[in-house]
């Protein structure tokens, strides 16, 4: 299986399974920093050297924590961050932000926190709806031509506007959530990036950590983790969404690996630019992800977990 690719329209060479860090700092329960950095530096040492972040994971906490764990090793280090999602001085959450002086302002504070002169690959997080893509791209292109930024993304949109961006500036990524039950970008977000040149970066491939199998129940979530406010973790869907990680075990269990390898390996397969970016603070599910590359699947096993799969999952993504 490839494990390498270039990153849409840009120089960078990227692994591809990258490494989500939103975790580390908000979101997923308790987290230690201490934890995070030796899993940062791990991932480093076995060839990741894709690393996704955002402005609003932690309300920046999560970049000054990749600035203080990659400080003496950035020239290993292809590093993504976003912006748009506004927080409060409380963590609240403010709503989108996409005009053009809040971009500038965005751009020069995550800089500041990662302690970088330029991010590899900046993302729009969402797109603000009171303001046209053109705009927020062209400020984007603005920020690549200062040498602020080297290649420019976009996450979550629809096709067409990903056309319209494309058409302002190089797009070298989407970034959207996809796995074996989030499958809408195989409806045309594939095309597109195929024909266009752009890589597809699938977030939460392991189903929020749900495909895994490590989620039988509310009860296995901590106290504040986001996903007991989800509409795919309630006792129902959780209940009904198992069918998933059935199929995914048994053809785990027929080739000795993880539920989590069959979940990657699956991602991976769909073509030879996918990049997926499963989240982990963990050293040893970090190692277990990157086992995905050594899990061949064959078109029996694609065609097996194709007829199996529930054609449909209980709750919405968000």
């Amino acid at each position: 299986m490839k494990q390498s690719t270039t990153l849409g329209h840009s120089t960078l060479k990227i692994n591809r399974i990258g490494l989500g860090c939103m975790g580390m700092s908000e979101f997923y329960g308790s987290f230690d920093e201490t934890e995070s950095i030796k899993t940062l530096h791990k991932a480093i040492d076995l060839g990741v050297n894709f690393f996704d972040t955002a402005d609003m994971y932690g309300s920046g906490a999560n970049e000054q924590l990749l600035g203080k764990a990659f400080q003496d090793r950035w020239d290993e280090v292809v590093l993504a961050t976003k912006f748009a999602v506004m927080r409060g001085a409380n963590g609240e959450f403010l709503g989108l932000n996409g005009k053009p002086e809040y971009i500038r302002e965005a751009c020069d504070q995550s800089l500041q926190n990662l302690g970088i002169e330029a991010i590899d690959l900046y993302y729009m997080h969402r797109q603000d709806p009171d303001v046209e893509i053109e705009e927020i791209v062209g400020t984007m292109a603005d920020l690549v031509k200062q040498g602020k930024v080297k290649t420019i993304g976009l996450s979550e949109v629809e096709p067409e506007t990903l056309r319209r961006a494309h058409a302002v500036h190089p797009i070298s990524a989407l970034q959207t959530e996809y796995s074996l039950w989030s499958r809408e970008p195989e409806k045309e977000i594939f095309d597109v990036c195929k024909e266009l040149g752009i890589t597809f970066v699938p977030y939460s491939p392991l189903g929020r950590g749900f495909l895994t199998g490590a989620i039988k129940s509310r009860a296995d979530l901590e106290e504040g983790d986001w996903r007991l406010d989800n509409p795919r973790f309630t006792d129902e869907a959780i209940k009904d969404n198992l069918r998933f990680v059935e199929v995914v075990d048994e053809i785990a269990r027929s080739k000795g690996v993880s539920k989590a390898q069959i979940a990657l390996a699956w991602v991976l397969s769909q073509n030879d630019e996918i990049t997926p970016i499963p989240g982990t603070r963990k050293i040893h599910r970090l190692e277990e992800n990157l086992g995905a590359f050594e899990v061949e699947l064959t078109q029996t096993d694609l065609d097996v977990i194709e007829r199996n799969m529930p054609k449909a999952t209980v709750g919405d993504r968000y």
